[in-house]
């Protein structure tokens, strides 16, 4: 929950001229505020920059109050949506049916999900972590298609903590968090405080395909370094 629509457009003109010499098989989302995805849309067109949404109702339309639908963020040029985040599971209720629901809502309207699983630090002291994990993917992934997905191992006990999950054990997870899914094809990102200083080491792993990037993100030159990892 951060940015205006005129914040927003001001950090997108600082954050393109970021990335004039970056390679464009990168690939980059930014997954803004609702009320900020108009004004993104009709200042992203052709460049490497996608758009992404931070939630999808399961329904088409309805009496869900505060919730959104897949055709008004198809409607503004949105590609992909953030499904099951710790910080909707934690605060809002989200369990994993209602993050399959919403899973196969986005790819019902042909937007890429990125599915959020991981542990919190009481869940990962008790050495639960792996079952943790193996279960949001079972129960998350009911009758979705793994061909249009993206999946992000975001340890809870690491966002927004200053507490990066060591490089080779977020591999290892992202390697167990492979092994779950039908294709073994799918993007996985790592996020859990992910900055300039540390994501060259985590990029450098061979089972982390990419970085879901929290408050890193709000500082144009700051992300820019991420995306431009080395």
């Amino acid at each position: 929950m951060h940015k205006t629509q005129a914040e927003s457009l001001e950090f997108l003109q600082s954050f393109k001229s970021e990335l004039e010499n970056t390679d464009d098989q990168r690939q980059v989302i930014l997954c803004t505020p609702f009320t900020s995805l108009t004004v993104m849309s009709k200042n992203l067109h052709g460049g490497i920059v996608k758009l992404g949404a931070q939630n999808i109702h399961w329904e088409d339309q309805g009496a869900y109050t505060g919730e959104i639908a897949g055709d008004m963020l198809t409607e503004i040029g949105v590609d992909y949506v953030i499904v099951g985040h710790s910080e909707r599971r934690q605060y809002f209720g989200e369990t994993d049916k209602t993050v399959n629901l919403r899973l196969r809502a986005a790819q019902k309207y042909k937007i890429t999900p990125i599915l959020c699983v991981g542990e919190t630090k009481q869940q990962r002291d008790a050495g639960e972590t792996e079952a943790i994990i193996i279960n949001q993917l079972k129960n998350g992934l009911v009758g979705v298609d793994q061909s249009n997905l993206v999946v992000a191992y975001e340890p809870i006990w690491a966002i927004g903590t200053g507490d990066t999950c060591e490089s080779a054990e977020a591999n290892r997870v992202i390697g167990v968090i492979r092994q779950q899914l039908s294709n073994q094809d799918v993007s996985i990102q790592y996020g859990g405080s992910v900055k300039p200083g540390n994501i060259d080491e985590i990029m450098a792993q061979p089972e982390i395909d990419g970085a879901l990037v929290g408050g890193a993100s709000l500082q144009a030159k700051d992300f820019a370094r991420i995306v431009n990892y080395q």
